[in-house]
């Protein structure tokens, strides 16, 4: 490999696409029986309480 085949290459792009609106991390303390509900209702959990919340923004509810 010489330096005119280095200069060609072009950096890869590898992995997810970037997000226009990425999620924020955030931690938040919650009572230990609402965390245990949330987590026996199944994988996903965390997605669905976003999209609870986000209803309820929307709706002017919160």
């Amino acid at each position: 490999m010489d330096t005119a085949f280095m200069a060609g290459m072009k950096p890869s792009s590898r992995g997810r696409p970037k997000l226009e609106t990425p999620k924020v991390e955030i931690k938040i303390r919650l009572d230990a029986k609402t965390v245990e509900y949330l987590r026996g209702s199944g994988p996903g959990w965390q997605t669905r309480v976003n999209a609870l919340l986000e209803k309820m923004v929307t709706a002017g509810q919160i």
